[in-house]
């Protein structure tokens, strides 16, 4: 029960990080558009311009807009009939965290200053008015209000430096939870990936393993047919007789005695 209970915790800060981020984008809408917009899956834009009860153009602006920043990405479809597309959407949480986690280290950066600033420069506040004026713009004015004519008074920032204190531990805190929630998307893209990759070489080795079969097949049948064609009947040549050394030196003999017979004839 308590793991169930950190998982819902855990998806609704997740969801508030996200529609925070996209209400910095697009305003109010984004509180509504998060309702619809998944991380897994990719929704039909007609769908999402249905359920926040609005116009195909305008929900493309906000759609748009968010595209600029990455916080969401989409795929299209051509209709085989109609001959236009239809465009997909989906919500890119990594790349929103990351988009809030800047945001946050501004706002950090920003309040940081404002506590330096406080700690070292005075600041003159006029009581009736509750106007506050930096020293430079009090001395412009020569310490006086313009709307009623009040002497300036030195503020106090002890109460303003605590609050920008509370600000700036809730900000750090919320860091540090983007943070926790960008490394467990980070996780879970990694085994997307992993998941992927196995797939794609499951994939190639079964293709691999079917061209084998294929090629055994073609194996079988070429040696089938080879077995059934009868063989041709291999005629032998009749081998020349190898003439002895003896033979070959008699017939040298004869030829010489021919020879000589002859020339004595001529004699």
């Amino acid at each position: 029960m308590s793991i169930q209970i950190e998982k819902k915790n855990d998806e609704k800060i997740t969801k508030n990080f996200l529609q925070e981020s996209i209400s910095s984008v697009i305003g109010k809408q984004g509180e509504e558009i998060i309702k619809f917009l998944d991380t897994e899956k990719y929704i039909n834009e007609f769908i999402i311009a249905k359920k926040l009860d609005i116009n195909i153009n305008q929900t493309r602006n906000l759609l748009y807009r968010l595209s600029e920043h990455g916080l969401v990405s989409s795929t299209r479809k051509k209709d085989k009939k109609k001959g236009w597309y239809t465009y997909f959407w989906r919500l890119e949480a990594l790349r929103t965290l990351e988009f809030l986690k800047e945001m946050l280290k501004k706002r950090i950066s920003q309040i940081e200053h404002q506590i330096q600033s406080r700690e070292v420069k005075t600041f003159y506040v006029c009581e009736r008015c509750n106007i506050e004026y930096n020293e430079e713009n009090a001395l412009l004015h020569d310490f006086t209000c313009s709307e009623c004519g009040n002497v300036f008074i030195v503020k106090d920032n002890t109460k303003v430096i605590k609050e920008f204190r509370k600000n700036l531990d809730k900000s750090q805190k919320e860091l540090e939870i983007i943070n926790n929630e960008i490394r467990k998307e980070k996780e879970k893209d990694d085994k997307k990936k992993v998941k992927e990759i196995k797939k794609e070489v499951k994939e190639k080795l079964k293709k691999r393993l079917e061209k084998k079969k294929e090629r055994d097949k073609l194996k079988a049948k070429e040696m089938k047919q080879a077995k059934k064609v009868p063989k041709k009947a291999i005629v032998k040549k009749p081998q020349k007789k190898k003439e002895t050394r003896n033979v070959k030196s008699r017939k040298k003999i004869k030829v010489k005695t021919k020879k000589i017979q002859k020339k004595k004839k001529r004699r």
